[in-house]
């Protein structure tokens, strides 16, 4: 860290990244026009909704205060969720995804427009949640349609946050907002286990050191394939054969999974809170009713199905056999072409099973642990399997960066 600060390009690219989440933490505390903050505060009191917690805590609390940026960035996540889906769905999304920096910009255009509608969309389902608990007292129309648009452009300006973060900053900028919010409420998770036992505390101090150490060994954990490059002919001249190796990470579908799973997990419960009881999702919201064992099997075989199928997305191995039989490249003791896919594609579904099985793991702990040490709820409540997670990957992904863009700075070449 304090060698990155030494470069002054990559100090002023820090000091942005810095400024940006400050101002990303202000707009959490301003409230939107109209609101009646001490009556939105009661109503989640009193509900004490685990579905709600869990929106505020990727809202960094800001949903609390009903702040402008109440929303988070969950919707510009959710699209771009979707997009990456429909992009193996429809031919126009896949061929766009084709074209390279153009068409990209594209699918960016289409992620931006789609995140506005499901922000309007989430805006409204939210003023009719708190309206229902009594959290917006007289409300007219006017407000109504104030909160809605604030609440929207709130979720536009975190989008463009975001993607300042990306373009000019250190790291990636949406994974970073979601740190900054998951960071922020480590000082009540830190608080809640003070006020523990000692015995408590230990246990809990144990679990999380091992969580942490586990999310990095893993996240680490690779199996290189070795590539071998033959000698060809480029142009007039003859170039040399090599040989490098094509890095598959055990877990390379990152925290993606998890946020499916969650999603998924949590649909009926959200279908009840917002359209009222007494429907069928009631009886399923509870039957998967957060902390029992229907909720956390449910919950890993989910994430375990989706860590293959986003792994299938990141990764193609017929593509990439394509691509290393058109530069000249193979497999030692591999045939090109058809094979090679065969093998990148056995190689990685047996690699992916213990990452889907980590990430199970890793997402169902707070709860398992809370099963036996009901205690642990104040600390896990706040600080899950899942924040740590994140917490984890992004800064170890923003290290990553910084060390790479050190390594191009303080290259000086041969001729010193």
């Amino acid at each position: 860290m304090l060698s990155a600060l030494s470069s002054p390009d990559l100090r002023k690219k820090i000091g942005f990244t810095a400024f940006i989440l400050l101002i990303y933490r202000l707009g959490s505390y301003v409230p939107v026009p109209g609101v009646n903050i001490a009556a939105i505060q009661n109503a989640i009191n009193n509900r004490g909704s685990s579905l709600v917690g869990l929106l505020n805590l990727f809202a960094g609390g800001a949903l609390t205060r009903f702040a402008v940026f109440a929303l988070g960035i969950m919707p510009y996540i959710t699209a771009s969720i979707v997009l990456q889906l429909l992009t193996v769905v429809l031919p126009k999304l896949e061929a766009l995804q084709k074209e390279g920096e153009a068409g990209q910009q594209k699918i960016t255009q289409y992620t931006r427009y789609f995140t506005v509608a499901l922000a309007a969309l989430q805006s409204f389902a939210y003023v009719l949640y708190f309206k229902s608990q009594g959290g917006l007292p007289g409300l007219s129309t006017g407000k109504f349609y104030i909160i809605i648009l604030s609440l929207t452009a709130g979720t536009s300006l975190v989008m463009w946050l975001g993607e300042l973060i990306t373009q000019r900053g250190i790291g990636n900028g949406i994974s970073l907002l979601i740190f900054a919010n998951i960071v922020a409420s480590i000082p009540a998770g830190v608080s809640a286990w003070l006020n523990l036992t000692p015995i408590i505390q230990i246990v809990i101090l144990v679990i999380a050191l091992a969580v942490v150490v586990s999310v990095v060994f893993i996240t680490e954990g690779q199996r290189r394939i070795p590539i071998q490059y033959a000698k060809r002919m480029v142009g007039r001249r003859m170039t040399t054969g090599g040989q490098t190796y094509m890095p598959l990470r055990v877990n390379m579908a990152g925290v993606i999974p998890v946020i499916f799973a969650s999603s998924v997990v949590i649909l009926p419960a959200t279908i009840t809170e917002f359209a009222g009881r007494g429907s069928v999702f009631q009886s399923i919201s509870t039957f998967l009713a957060p902390g029992s064992w229907y909720y956390i099997i449910f919950e890993a075989l989910l994430i375990i199905v989706f860590t293959y199928f986003y792994t299938a997305i990141v990764f193609n191995p017929v593509e990439q056999a394509e691509n290393l039989k058109k530069y000249g490249g193979f497999i030692p003791g591999v045939r090109p072409g058809r094979p090679t896919a065969v093998y990148l594609d056995r190689v990685l579904t047996r690699l992916t099973l213990p990452g889907a099985v980590y990430l199970a793991l890793v997402a169902a702990l707070p709860s398992i642990v809370f099963k036996y040490l009901p205690q642990s709820n104040v600390f896990f409540g706040v600080l899950g399997g899942t924040s740590i997670l994140i917490v984890v990957g992004v800064a170890l992904d923003t290290i990553r960066q910084m060390e790479a863009q050190l390594m191009m700075r303080s290259y000086e070449g041969f001729l010193r």
